[in-house]
């Protein structure tokens, strides 16, 4: 199967800190992809790298990031708003953080797919209460109609889902998209981007510290420790067989979601 998104030998700095160095992985459409390892362990880095959002002494240094045939950290900032969203689209830690408390769900809904298609805020509310109802979400009409103080930290979160799958891109990358909610939140987020991935095939990139999301998510596993590749393979030969102490030491730190 064709490869979708590749990071190849992947090195990324702050200043004159390297804080990815060497990593290499790719992503196959439908494909999930676990990345794990401690805080400072450049998980979050990795995926900033891919959208160009690094801040402004970050920079991939060495290496390539493949995606629709182009190499994105030589793409200008034009060519990369083409991508943002429509191509790859970003969950955050704190959706609620990233939504303007102001303006209601509707309008910024509106505003998200308007950026990449010419669309009437009549045209917007429909896909977005098309998705709302897949997803499993009561009174979509009512949800478009609040403001973000107005609803629930977990409801923001799955908000979030829904602004950066709108445009249906290829590829999610998912930064901690569940590490502040409580458990019944946290599997709903973890179904909703599952149910994503099967209607539309899309990958996912899913940074966690979680071990029980990523058993529960991912087909391949990354681990991480200090910016660099410590292993990196099937989740269920990682999780079951770790050759790494290290990653033992992950494993055993953890507690793990079950299936259901």
């Amino acid at each position: 199967m064709e490869k979708l998104l590749v990071y190849d030998s992947v090195e990324i700095c702050y200043g004159e800190r390297k804080a990815v160095e060497n990593v290499s992985f790719s992503l196959q459409p439908g494909e999930i992809l676990g990345i794990v390892g401690e805080s400072g362990s450049g998980k979050s880095t990795i995926v900033k790298g891919a959208l160009g959002i690094l801040g402004h002494s970050g920079v991939v240094t060495k290496g390539d990031i493949w995606f629709w045939g182009k190499n994105l950290p030589e793409l200008s900032e034009k060519e990369m708003r083409k991508i943002r969203g429509a191509g790859i689209g970003m969950i955050f830690q704190d959706s609620a953080g990233s939504l303007c408390p102001i303006r209601t769900i509707g309008s910024q809904v509106y505003e998200s797919m308007a950026a990449h298609e010419s669309l009437t805020r009549e045209e917007t509310d429909g896909r977005a209460l098309e998705l709302l109802k897949k997803l499993g979400f009561r009174d979509g009409e009512r949800i478009l109609k609040s403001y973000p103080f107005e609803l629930s930290g977990g409801m923001n979160q799955r908000i979030g889902i829904v602004l950066a799958m709108l445009m249906n891109p290829a590829v999610l990358l998912a930064d901690e998209p569940t590490s502040a909610l409580d458990v019944a939140v946290q599997r709903q987020v973890v179904e909703e981007m599952l149910l994503m991935r099967e209607l539309y095939k899309t990958a996912i990139i899913l940074v966690t510290h979680d071990i029980g999301v990523v058993s529960v998510m991912a087909d391949k596993v990354l681990v991480l420790q200090g910016g660099k590749t410590v292993e990196y393979g099937p989740v269920g030969q990682i999780l079951k067989e770790p050759k790494e102490e290290y990653t033992r030491k992950l494993l055993a730190a953890v507690p793990k979601l079950r299936r259901r």
